[in-house]
């Protein structure tokens, strides 16, 4: 997952708020097809890149010209690992949702609310913490 460019640190706050408002409404809901919708947009900004990610194109074209500019950069890699994360949880919920295990789609849904909730709130990204910690543990280039 190579890290491309560097990102206002706004925006991905702005696309936790929106993650978070999306999964409160699955877990209210229980309607696993915007669950699945959430778990694209979480793989669009993993596996794709940040910059075609929906919330991304939201914040980049409606959002960020009423901010005005900031000098403030964060690394992407970190970001996306924790997309990575995200889509890992929402896909388990959309399955188990998708297929009557509603507790695992309930759970699923719920630790992916936790991260989202935490980056919206507290400005705090579990996935980018997670990312840093394996980093410190594994350097780049070392392989096992």
């Amino acid at each position: 997952m190579s890290a491309g460019p560097a990102v206002d640190p706004r925006g991905p706050r702005f696309a936790a708020v929106l993650t978070t408002i999306v999964l409160v409404v699955v877990l209210v809901t229980g309607w696993w097809p915007l669950l699945a919708l959430q778990t694209v947009v979480f793989a669009i900004g993993a596996f794709v890149g940040l910059k075609p990610a929906p919330y991304s194109l939201l914040y980049r074209y409606l959002v960020a010209p009423r901010l005005g500019p900031t000098s403030e950069r964060e690394d992407a890699a970190p970001l996306r690992f924790a997309q990575a994360v995200g889509f890992v949880f929402a896909l388990v919920g959309t399955i188990g949702y998708a297929t009557g295990v509603t507790t695992l789609g309930l759970v699923a849904t719920a630790f992916a609310l936790f991260a989202a909730f935490l980056n919206a709130a507290f400005n705090f990204c579990l996935g980018c913490e997670m990312y840093l910690l394996i980093r410190r543990v594994v350097p780049a280039g070392q392989t096992s």
